[in-house]
């Protein structure tokens, strides 16, 4: 089966001899030059934001990241500006490479040349649905940049942070969240939806939060857990929805973060 185009996503080569220590200390994940899985990533403001996440992998001597495309041009200006006069060739790959998915599992990508994926299928809302029915949430069609920390769409989980390497841009922040578990917003899965994107999610008379990108009826919400005592009286454009938790969460719905 050949790969499915995401045309929403942005591919930017790190090599050089510096480029695991530029990512390491910049960057959240544990990002080494050994080839392996995708691994799941984030670089952030220093007040903790997200300015930009996705996946990246060890192959042919460079680290391939791919970060959604809206953010590229400042993702890839930050990042020239932390390297300074480090040993890394920051390479822009948007004019010739593309990003897919390979269509049995939500975060197996693939890249390719520009002309190898001339022969991929065309972009559809299938990776949108296999991720939201994971519960997984995804910068561009579910968040904006600067508008979530990592725990708020489950980073904290999912091995996009690492808590043991030491120091990167808002660490500070990240760690104190997790050591002191004041984490208020988590990601569910909102099912019944008749509302587009960006709709809040209500429970007991107060928003919880918003809905981002909606197929087929479902959609991630990032919410303030302890709003919603009550999972079967939300609603999201004033009609009623479901709302479940991750297989993957350890998290409770009515659950109150400790005070800062």
């Amino acid at each position: 089966m050949a790969p499915t185009l995401r045309p929403s996503r942005a591919l930017f080569r790190f090599s050089g001899e510096d480029a695991q220590k530029l990512l390491f200390d910049v960057v959240t994940g544990r990002l080494l030059a050994e080839p392996g899985p995708a691994l799941w990533w984030a670089l952030l403001s220093p007040q903790g934001k997200i300015q930009a996440e996705g996946l990246s992998t060890y192959e042919d001597g460079a680290f391939w990241l791919d970060v959604d495309a809206g953010v590229a041009d400042a993702f890839h200006k930050r990042m020239r500006m932390y390297k300074l006069r480090a040993a890394v060739e920051i390479a822009d790959l948007r004019a010739t490479h593309a990003v897919g998915w390979d269509g049995g599992a939500a975060h197996t990508r693939v890249i390719g040349s520009e002309a190898d994926a001339r022969a991929w299928e065309p972009a559809d809302e299938g990776y949108a649905a296999a991720r939201i029915a994971a519960g997984i949430a995804e910068q561009g069609p579910d968040f904006a940049a600067d508008s979530v920390f990592p725990h708020d769409i489950g980073m904290d989980f999912l091995g996009g942070v690492d808590f043991k390497k030491g120091c990167y841009i808002g660490q500070e922040v990240v760690s104190r969240m997790q050591h002191r578990g004041t984490a208020r917003r988590r990601p569910v899965i909102v099912s019944g939806i008749e509302a587009p994107a960006g709709s809040a999610v209500v429970a007991g008379g107060r928003e919880a939060g918003t809905i981002g990108q909606v197929v087929g009826g479902k959609a991630v919400g990032i919410v303030r857990l302890d709003r919603i005592e009550d999972p079967a009286a939300v609603t999201v454009g004033g009609k009623p929805v479901s709302v479940a938790l991750p297989d993957w969460a350890t998290y409770k719905f009515g659950e109150s973060a400790a005070e800062a």
